[in-house]
């Protein structure tokens, strides 16, 4: 007899990053639907969904009703920090877990949350390690306008400055505008190093278009030259950009380069073909999958997922690789590849680590470690 387990799922089907929800919902239920058939787990997991819409407003009712009209006490969902700083005090309340499986920006650490994807020392650390002494260390930096643009776009303050550069103009965004001529203008009259685009869903995918153009009106700004770097992303918004993502780089802990070990994705022997998956497999997808793989193992094992001490001196296989979660942050160790796009995919460029542990407040950060030499700027 199976144990039957409720699971919420907390994600947006519409409003600006449809693409991102989508993808983290089919990994979710992807991995409902392969534990669900594994005999050796005994376990069903039974989804308990709700759709926010893309309002901002709905997410902490929404999760409220979940913990308290289902049975279910751990939930896979939220893209944005700001919709999982929402849930955050409902979890407390209720007593409920948050797997997290999307990129952000640190500086946060809560006993109700889990996070399954990198936070600033497992990406936009060792991107800015990888890009400075390639393309130099003058950063214009963009963002939409919330909490992960804001903090990400802080950080990289920090960094460039610790390399001795300059931060050549910061602007943000609403949510959804895709209104960027004057951004692609600016970046244009001071010619910086990189663009760190930290814009999400339709306004990263104009700006990337419209600085496409830049660079084919005037070759000093293609992406040999001063690329587009970005922490967020992923496979599923390619076909949404088109050639304009083309030689722009990412970070992230998987890239589905082709030939990568598609086992997570088909089906096993005896088994049906999975359902249909939105758009390529991404890192969104294979954090959400991995949060339920994870989830699952714990629960098989007779272990209390809510408790920390359950992570302690355990690694489970993912698609991310066999990852660990450090019992005192509840962050993954995870891997670090560097990408760029090329023909609709990422093509990985350099793997910088199979498993590196998580330092969500950057304790551990040290400059000449990560840049091997300060760049030394003349000042008068």
């Amino acid at each position: 007899m199976k144990r039957r387990v409720e699971i919420g799922i907390l994600y947006s089907r519409s409003g600006h990053y449809p693409l991102l929800s989508e993808a983290c919902r089919a990994g979710a239920l992807l991995a409902v639907e392969r534990i669900n058939r594994d005999p050796t787990k005994g376990l069903e997991l039974v989804p308990v969904e709700r759709d926010p819409g893309g309002n901002i407003d709905r997410y902490a009712p929404l999760c409220d009703e979940i913990l308290t009209r289902s049975a279910a006490r751990h939930i896979i969902g939220c893209i944005t920090s700001w919709s999982r700083k929402e849930v955050i005090p409902v979890l407390e309340k209720h007593g409920g877990t948050l797997w997290y499986a999307c990129p952000y920006e640190g500086f946060e650490a809560n006993e109700h949350v889990v996070y399954m994807h990198a936070c600033p020392n497992q990406q936009i650390v060792p991107l800015f390690g990888y890009a400075v002494p390639r393309f130099g260390a003058d950063a214009f930096l963009l963002g939409s306008n919330y909490i992960w643009g804001w903090e990400t776009n802080r950080v990289a303050r920090d960094l460039v400055s610790d390399v001795g550069g300059r931060v050549l103009g910061e602007r943000y965004l609403p949510l959804g505008d895709t209104d960027v001529g004057r951004l692609v203008a600016e970046i244009r009259a001071t010619g910086p190093s990189f663009v760190l685009n930290n814009l999400i869903g339709p306004s990263s995918y104009a700006f990337l278009k419209a600085y496409a153009a830049l660079g084919a009106a005037d070759p000093a700004f293609r992406p040999d030259r001063r690329p587009v770097l970005s922490c967020n992303l992923t496979e599923v918004e390619l076909p949404a950009i088109g050639p304009a993502a083309d030689g722009h780089l990412s970070v992230g802990p998987y890239f589905h380069d082709a030939g990568g070990d598609d086992a997570w994705l088909g089906s096993r022997p005896g088994e049906p073909a999975p359902a249909a998956l939105p758009g390529r497999p991404s890192s969104f997808m294979a954090a959400a999958y991995s949060s339920v793989t994870v989830l699952a193992d714990l629960l098989a094992a007779g272990l209390d997922p809510s408790d920390s001490a359950a992570f302690a001196g355990r690694t489970f296989a993912t698609p991310l690789g066999r990852i660990a979660i450090d019992p005192q942050t509840r962050h993954a160790s995870l891997p670090v590849k560097i990408a760029h796009a090329q023909g609709g995919a990422f093509e990985t460029l350099v793997t910088l680590a199979d498993r590196l542990a998580p330092d969500p407040y950057l304790s551990r950060y040290d400059p000449a470690k990560v840049f091997a030499r300060r760049t030394l700027r003349v000042v008068s």
